[in-house]
């Protein structure tokens, strides 16, 4: 993949459970050498990415992608625009028109879909 491809990812709603889609995502996009940092409730280590508990000053985001619901969303409204990321993907489950319409004004694309599926069809 080339560097232009990359796109440095903040994976919101991060675990270390194998059963959860974050996992997988943090992984999938590890595996597609995605540059990924990644915020969760628990400081843990998932693939070769250190899981951090705080909202962290992070530069160059290409991409946020939220598994959270919309209730547990609202304390990162402000965090998520300051990042000026591209875009937001809403994963299923985590929908949340008032987060998008925020996004929207500005200037931050929103798309709602799942980031497996996307990565897996090279569409991420």
């Amino acid at each position: 993949m080339t560097e232009s491809a990359q796109k440095k990812t903040l994976v919101l709603g991060a675990s270390a459970n194998p059963r959860r889609y974050s996992f997988l995502a943090v992984n999938k996009l590890r595996e597609n050498d995605h540059p990924v940092v990644a915020i969760g409730k628990n400081k843990v280590r998932v693939a070769d990415v250190d899981v951090e508990t705080e909202k962290k000053n992070y530069h160059d985001i290409d991409t946020v992608t939220l598994y959270l619901n919309p209730q547990n969303q609202k304390e990162y409204y402000d965090y998520i625009l300051s990042l000026h990321p591209k875009r937001i993907i809403f994963n299923p489950g985590a929908e949340n028109n008032e987060l998008a319409d925020l996004a929207k004004a500005n200037g931050i694309d929103t798309l709602e879909a799942c980031s497996l599926v996307l990565l897996s069809t090279h569409q991420f």
